[in-house]
């Protein structure tokens, strides 16, 4: 049951975030509300109190995590469904919201609309057969008869339009799904570049050497980053490749 709170700015503020993402720390607050973090713990409290956040304490040792609730997405009128739980994702899931927060910071050049998955998800899923999509197709059909699709991360849509596609890469796939992958980036047209940030050489390294494979090293580039689980620290560019965009980023 939700209890009465009069939302002010920032309680909608941190709602439509907390809608963004499958799940939100109270560091993840306090860097999006600029304020302490006993404040943005308050404020979550609140939240969670009245129903519109739901509280999850997943690992001992580590902070608690807030997610959306279906009272909390209708008191911001958000057609996003409840974020479904996933703790093999938990790592990337509070590395996504760094990275969001980093890309509407400016981190990674400017940008006129930074689209989420989940967003991205939503659209494609309400979109009219034959309507462009977000997702890029990889070929074949899924379990429900629809194109398979890859999302990325993060969508950048700069001002003159160009789509730079952005993927935190915190584990290594298997060769032929990160080739499928890359192929799929190599033959839309709609993206004119893909930036991958990962905290593994390894993954690097493979990553360089499928796009290369699949013959799209030109759209790729690869960015290193330290990573404790928690929070990235600051990235070293490790590869700028050529691009249909020459992409500006820079480091979260």
């Amino acid at each position: 049951m939700t209890s009465r709170l009069r939302l002010t700015d920032r309680d909608a503020q941190l709602l439509e975030f907390a809608a963004e993402h499958r799940l939100v720390l109270s560091a993840h607050a306090q860097a999006l509300l600029e304020c302490s973090q006993a404040a943005a713990q308050r404020r979550l409290g609140a939240l969670a109190a009245a129903g519109l956040l739901e509280r999850r304490m997943y690992f001992h040792g580590r902070p608690s995590c807030f997610q959306i609730s279906r009272p909390g997405l209708a008191a911001i009128d958000s057609k996003l469904p409840v974020p479904r739980e996933d703790l093999r994702c938990y790592a990337h899931d509070v590395g996504m919201a760094w990275l969001w927060l980093a890309a509407h910071s400016g981190s990674f050049g400017a940008a006129r609309q930074i689209v989420g998955e989940r967003q991205m998800r939503s659209a494609d899923g309400a979109a009219d057969p034959g309507a462009p999509r977000y997702g890029v197709r990889l070929g074949g059909f899924g379990p429900t008869g629809r194109d398979r699709l890859h999302y990325p991360d993060l969508l950048l849509v700069r001002a003159d339009g160009r789509r730079v596609a952005l993927e935190l890469e915190l584990s290594a796939k298997g060769r032929i799904r990160r080739e499928g992958i890359l192929a799929a980036y190599g033959a839309e047209t709609r993206i004119d570049a893909v930036l991958y940030l990962t905290d593994h050489l390894g993954v690097s390294r493979a990553i360089r050497s499928s796009a290369r494979s699949v013959g799209v090293a030109g759209l790729v580039q690869v960015q290193a980053l330290r990573w404790d689980g928690r929070r990235p620290g600051a990235a070293t560019p490790r590869s700028r490749a050529r691009s249909r965009e020459p992409a500006r980023v820079a480091a979260p």
